[in-house]
């Protein structure tokens, strides 16, 4: 598969253990923090110097309240929505963005409603400062970099020594950074569609393996409700998938085809159900059962756009399809879907491919398993747009699972998992 490396199974097995072990500590650390920090307690335990008005009084307009609390920066109320009431926000916000204050609506574990009550200009106070665009310029300059010499090295060429043959590495840049560009800018457009202050692209330069860890966007204010986080989630992955799949069937179609035993590094095409169906798609009756597919440098970007798109979709946390299901289920079920996928990459980990425990670990501290709330987290989306979440999390599967057993001969391909 463009490169590829072996590993002791017995040194594999024991790392995955310990690391296994260290991320659901990790998982039960985060579990606790955050339930922890999570309480509402009674009124006589309040702060009372952010009490600047009858808050009590705006709070059951919309809620039955059973416990409050208020610190210096915000009033927390939590209780039983009033006749389902699902306009509640835009009753509150109504009475409180003339005093000057900002308000979130949301469900909590418990079953209850919470209302935080809080000054806007706390919220994001340390973003207010505009990164320079220099700063996204240049890291977009030294990811180009890292990414033509590690295309560059893939095919065994030094540009220092070869630096007429740039053209072979570019095959690889090139696309690879477009899918990545195209997928920012489609978070970044909707975000700006729906009022959201986002910053320009982090692209991170990586001196060797892939040349680069991805890209990302920062938002710098609250999100206003759950259509505005599915349209921002989901227009990432699409624009990336419009130049992932293409530069795919392409690469394929120049990629060499050789028996299973003979090639390492090749691609099992039965390794994915997507990859199959794209594989047979572009190469036809030139994949035959035990063969493998050696990746050209324009199929192995697309390869990995497509591997990208399916572990931003995973629904965990703040991955994109995290925001999705937050949008589609709601934040509290999002939690339980963002621990069962960690479970699930580490289970595929351990028995499909062990690269898998990196991204693992980078999701316990990077994204988390908790999505932020957006500020009126009652609304709900379409049911198009729920239909589209449930596409995206159909697309995810058959980007990340095997090609069933049943359908090996009728496509002609080797799934090495079972």
């Amino acid at each position: 598969m463009y490169g590829g490396v072996g590993f002791n199974g017995a040194v594999i097995s024991g790392i995955l253990l310990i690391v296994s072990i260290l991320i659901l500590f990790l998982l039960a650390l985060n579990w606790s923090v955050r339930k922890s920090t999570g309480k509402v307690e009674n009124a006589t335990n309040c702060n009372i110097r952010f009490y600047d008005f009858a808050f009590d009084d705006i709070a059951d307009s919309i809620l039955k309240v059973k416990a409050k609390l208020i610190n210096k920066h915000s009033a927390q109320f939590e209780g039983m929505l009033r006749d389902d009431d699902r306009s509640a926000f835009e009753k509150v916000e109504s009475k409180l963005t003339p005093q000057g204050y900002g308000c979130i609506l949301e469900e909590c574990e418990n079953g209850l409603v919470r209302l935080t009550i809080f000054r806007p200009k706390r919220i994001g106070a340390k973003d207010e400062m505009t990164p320079s665009i220099w700063v996204h310029g240049f890291l977009l300059f030294a990811t180009i970099v890292t990414t033509t010499w590690a295309g560059a090295a893939h095919q065994g060429v030094n540009l220092v020594k070869e630096p007429d043959k740039v053209w072979m590495a570019l095959l690889y840049s090139v696309p690879l950074m477009s899918i990545l560009l195209a997928h920012e800018l489609g978070h970044y457009f909707a975000a700006k569609r729906h009022g959201i202050k986002v910053t320009l692209p982090y692209f991170i330069p990586v001196p060797f393996a892939l040349g680069t860890f991805g890209a990302f966007i920062k938002m710098r204010s609250i999100v206003r409700n759950r259509i505005a986080l599915f349209d921002v989630a989901i227009a990432g992955p699409l624009a990336g998938l419009v130049l992932a799949i293409p530069a795919l069937l392409l690469g394929l179609r120049h990629s060499s085809i050789v028996p299973f035993p003979e090639q390492s590094g090749g691609l099992d095409v039965g390794s994915s159900i997507l990859i199959a169906l794209l594989s047979k798609l572009s190469i036809g009756d030139s994949l035959e059962l035990g063969s493998q597919v050696v990746l050209n440098p324009i199929a192995f970007s697309g390869w990995l756009g497509l591997l990208l798109t399916a572990l931003n979709l995973l629904p965990i946390g703040q991955l994109d399809g995290g925001h999705i299901a937050h949008s589609i289920f709601g934040p509290v079920k999002a939690h339980y879907f963002s621990l069962a996928s960690i479970v699930l990459l580490l289970i595929l980990a351990f028995f499909v491919w062990p690269g898998l425990l990196f991204f693992a670990i980078l999701v316990i501290f990077v994204a988390g398993t908790r999505d932020h709330p957006v500020l009126d987290d009652l609304s709900s989306i379409s049911r198009g747009r729920k239909w589209m979440g449930y596409a995206s999390f159909a697309l995810l599967l058959t980007i990340l699972m095997p090609i069933p057993h049943f359908l090996y001969s009728s496509l002609g391909l080797n799934c090495p998992y079972l």
